[in-house]
């Protein structure tokens, strides 16, 4: 039986293209320090690297929304400090007013309690970035208005008789992963439950400005319970910055764990990847030899 020559040479040239290809594979594994660099290097791992991949896509969004959470939750709490501070002052100030006390002090007083009404209003409209922390999700009003007395010539002129909650009650909830997710700011009671606190700021300076102990000692109770929100608050706030927290702890392990697994699935064993170049290189180098000789090979040579 005789073999037809152009068989036989594109047997030869078969053989050779396939090796040729497998050296450049070899090659660019050994430059890359990557076994995958096209779907059909091995479609198997190649569709566990996408499903890893798109994996990890969702956990760097969760992983932005978590900081983004973690910064509302300390801007709140900051916010929430700073009015308990403002809330302690004006206890210490309502008890040393509801005793016996001066005309002169009570004026003294009432000058302080006025300062803290305005510091927190300023609070209570602190801002994060752009936003209102203390407006639930109308987050681009100002949560507090403040309406002043206009009367001229008044010792009350330009100050501060009440204050409106123009924001709204509800939370807005940030997504921590496929199955959670987390309202960083403060809750809607907390919000206008500010409101009612700075209202109670009012009634103190006004009831130290008629001089009557009696005022005074009326307005503790309402300010002992805001007193008592600001404290809740804060701690549900503690509360809300730890489970972030826990859950970028959890983020950043699960992050490592995909780096591990992508890099088991693309990263080339070099030792292996050098052994086999070299192998295939030299395969390579014999096969363009025999090549050589058989393509030269005449017709009439096969006839004989």
């Amino acid at each position: 039986m005789r073999i037809a020559t152009n068989t036989i040479s594109d047997s030869v040239l078969a053989q050779i293209q396939k090796l040729s290809a497998q050296q450049a594979r070899l090659q660019s594994q050994v430059a890359t320090g990557q076994k995958i660099t096209q779907p059909e290097d091995d479609p198997a791992a190649f569709g566990r690297v996408i499903t890893l991949d798109t994996e990890s896509r969702q956990l760097t969004q969760y992983q932005a929304n978590a900081t983004r959470a973690l910064s509302v939750s300390q801007a709140t709490y900051s916010g929430l400090q700073s009015m308990q501070t403002i809330s302690d002052r004006a206890g210490e100030i309502a008890t040393l007013g509801s005793g016996t006390a001066s005309s002169d002090s009570d004026n003294a007083y009432a000058q302080e309690v006025n300062q803290l009404i305005e510091q927190a209003v300023q609070q209570g409209n602190t801002q994060l970035g752009n936003d209102y922390i203390f407006s639930g999700t109308a987050v681009a009003t100002a949560p507090f208005t403040a309406t002043r007395d206009t009367t001229v010539g008044s010792p009350t002129f330009g100050q501060i008789t009440a204050v409106a909650y123009n924001g709204n009650t509800s939370q807005a909830g940030i997504q921590l992963s496929d199955t959670s997710s987390i309202a960083a700011g403060s809750s809607g009671a907390t919000n206008t439950g500010l409101g009612d606190f700075i209202n109670n700021l009012v009634a103190l300076r006004n009831a130290l400005t008629s001089g009557s102990s009696t005022a005074v000692s009326a307005v503790q109770t309402p300010l002992q319970n805001s007193e008592n929100l600001l404290v809740n608050a804060l701690s549900a706030q503690g509360a809300v910055q730890l489970r972030i927290q826990v859950n970028q702890s959890q983020q950043t392990t699960r992050a490592s764990d995909l780096s591990k697994l992508t890099s088991g699935e693309t990263d080339a064993d070099m030792a292996t990847s050098v052994t086999q170049l070299s192998q295939t290189s030299t395969a390579y180098q014999a096969a363009l030899t025999s090549a050589s000789k058989i393509l030269q090979t005449s017709l009439l040579d096969y006839l004989k």
